[in-house]
């Protein structure tokens, strides 16, 4: 059954996934950065953790190493992923220091490959910025209140249901209710679907968030009333309805989260727009005629 967090709408979701589209797009990728000075730590917070030929390895370096390969680890133990990075940032310093002394920050791919990754960097702590002015205590109540209005015009039904694999059972299951079987108890005896163990029970549930031709039945019912056999991709089902009530919106602290993820990618996909308005993009490997204007973000899958 579906969470009360993860049924709380958002407005303009369908824009909004395809802006989150877009935005993943341009920010996929492991980001390999050299190691940096750790300006935004007090020394007495970013302690020497190792010394590779007289050169510091900070606690801050572990925390961009993290932040680059820190997905590729997994579950794995916290000592041992420190080590793990420990070794990786040794490794790297001693490559690098070889790679100096061949020359290689000289050759063109080097500097074509730095320019890249300079770049990369600089979108994505801009992004990171502006995501974070954004996303004020005060943005977060705005979108939940507008989200809250648009809930309170949807109506939610509570309803039970036994799936079976064809019609004559589902007959044979609805004429056992009509007579007084439980329904709980025949569903959890008699019904092939996950919820069974429940007893049937769906929970609360809108619309849009069932398939067709069993939502239009159930919504349809009243509450305590019992469906005619209804087929669906996945059986044949006998519904009861529980109750029927205006949509509930959970508290803000409970969504809070998800608020901040949505005011977050909003306003970046936002920011990229706007540069894209501002700017001038010009396609050089097609002719005049097969140029096209760049599709807005929330366009981009």
């Amino acid at each position: 059954m579906m969470s009360v967090v993860s049924k709380f709408p958002m407005p303009g979701s369908a824009l909004e996934r395809a802006r989150v589209r877009a935005i993943r797009c341009l920010l996929a990728g492991a980001l390999a950065v050299p190691l940096i000075a750790a300006t935004a730590f007090a020394q007495s917070d970013n302690p020497v953790v190792a010394r590779v030929d007289g050169t510091d390895i900070r606690a801050s370096d572990l925390a961009v190493a993290e932040e680059d390969i820190g997905s590729n680890l997994g579950m794995m133990p916290a000592e041992q992923k420190r080590e793990y990075l420990v070794t990786f940032l040794a490794d790297m310093m001693l490559v690098s220091k070889a790679a100096e002394q061949k020359k290689v920050g000289e050759t063109d791919e080097f500097k074509r490959r730095l320019a890249y990754l300079r770049n990369k960097l600089l979108m994505e702590i801009y992004l990171e910025n502006e995501a974070k002015s954004a996303a004020t205590d005060a943005a977060l109540r705005k979108v939940y209140e507008e989200a809250g209005k648009a809930a309170a015009a949807e109506k939610e039904v509570r309803a039970r249901h036994i799936l079976v694999e064809n019609e004559n059972d589902a007959k044979d299951i609805l004429a056992q209710l009509k007579k007084g079987a439980d329904f709980a108890a025949l569903a959890k005896e008699k019904s092939k679907d996950p919820g069974a163990a429940e007893g049937g029970d769906l929970g609360y549930f809108t619309k849009d968030q069932m398939v067709p031709e069993f939502a239009d039945v159930a919504f349809k019912l009243e509450k305590g009333q019992l469906s005619d056999p209804v087929k669906s991709q996945f059986g044949w089902h006998v519904i009861k309805v529980e109750d029927k009530r205006d949509r509930q919106v959970p508290p803000f602290e409970q969504v809070k989260d998800q608020l901040e993820q949505y005011v977050t990618r909003r306003a970046q996909a936002e920011t990229i727009t706007k540069l894209r308005e501002a700017g001038k993009i010009e396609r050089l490997d097609q002719k005049p005629a097969e140029q096209k204007p760049a599709p807005p973000a929330e366009q981009k899958k």
